[in-house]
């Protein structure tokens, strides 16, 4: 045998392995509209030999061509997705999905993967419909209904997002992702004790998440049950001693109990992390301007004033906080 013709062999086999992996044809009904000459399938098959070689560069390349050649050609954009996906260019990645996804309209795994990476860069609208569209196509997919749930929590479509997460509960009950998810369209709707539920049901499957863990303890603020909020939000910094967002919760459970010292001391904690946080300015301020009227102690006041004008300084915008350093200006 010639070596051009055991190198055609080799091409014709690798091709035939690549289409039986991707699960697809690549001629595929009309309506998909994903046809592609042969001097295109040969590009496309160099490519991944090239992409398997760490050359991503020269398989775009060789991809770029044979769609240049074969526009239609669904396989060849959706392995620009892939590359790109690798490379962690998601824009690239998301738009080459959406090109298979124009060529191909019954590809689940174009349009789940167009929902991931518009997902990543935060395009949440072109993410839910992506998503909406791999759920479609198979109903049963619980990345397509817990991301189109996700996507649309972002979006401010409560309503969808419920009715995605709980589909995406039914289909996986052992999944945290949808208890998170229906946790915070619970707290939206101020159902606090069934988001409590929810977290707490999160927690159990996936163990001490420490976000998971201040969303509970929000729910439980919120339930206005302070003592467990503060419980869980320590054991939280336990374990991430960090997390700024825990501090502040942490400092409002105080707050809320006349737990001023403690209070100070958390929001102080919050300041360490990010001394550009304008809310635990806010916050400390307040606290300080309690302990003033607690003790009539001048040196609180000031305090707190300088906390304020310090949250101001980081955001001009609070026009609350004006009115109150302007009332207790004079006092």
């Amino acid at each position: 045998m010639s070596k051009k013709i055991r190198g055609l062999f080799l091409i014709a086999l690798l091709t035939s392995a690549i289409l039986f992996a991707n699960g697809c044809s690549l001629i595929r009904p009309a309506r998909s509209r994903a046809y592609a000459t042969d001097e295109a399938i040969s590009l496309y098959v160099d490519a991944h030999m090239l992409n398997d070689t760490n050359e991503s560069a020269e398989a775009i390349k060789k991809l770029d061509t044979a769609l240049k050649l074969s526009p239609d050609f669904a396989m060849a954009h959706s392995f620009k997705g892939d590359i790109y996906q690798a490379q962690e260019q998601y824009d690239k990645s998301a738009d080459a999905y959406e090109e298979a996804t124009k060529v191909d309209p019954w590809s689940l795994k174009d349009f789940f993967n167009l929902g991931k990476m518009a997902q990543l860069i935060e395009q949440f609208t072109r993410a839910a419909s992506a998503f909406v569209n791999a759920a479609n196509i198979e109903p049963n997919h619980f990345g397509a209904n817990i991301g189109a749930a996700q996507c649309f929590y972002e979006l401010k479509e409560y309503e969808k997002a419920f009715d995605y997460g709980t589909r995406a509960r039914e289909l996986d009950a052992m999944a945290a992702e949808p208890e998170r998810i229906l946790g915070d369209v619970y707290g939206v709707r101020q159902q606090h004790n069934e988001a409590i539920d929810a977290y707490r049901r999160a927690l159990e499957l996936e163990g001490n998440n420490p976000k998971v863990m201040i969303s509970l303890a929000s729910a439980y603020l919120n339930a206005e049950r302070y003592q467990a909020a503060e419980e869980l939000l320590k054991t939280a910094i336990g374990i991430d001693p960090k997390n700024l967002a825990a501090y502040q919760y942490l400092g409002f459970s105080q707050l809320k109990q006349q737990k001023l010292d403690e209070a100070v001391g958390s929001y102080n904690a919050a300041l360490a992390i990010n001394a550009q946080d304008w809310m635990s300015h806010k916050s400390l301020g307040v606290v300080c301007i309690l302990q003033y009227l607690e003790t009539k102690e001048i040196q609180y006041k000031d305090k707190g004033m300088l906390h304020w004008k310090r949250s101001l300084e980081i955001k001009a915008d609070q026009p609350n906080l004006r009115d109150l350093m302007q009332r207790y200006t004079h006092r």
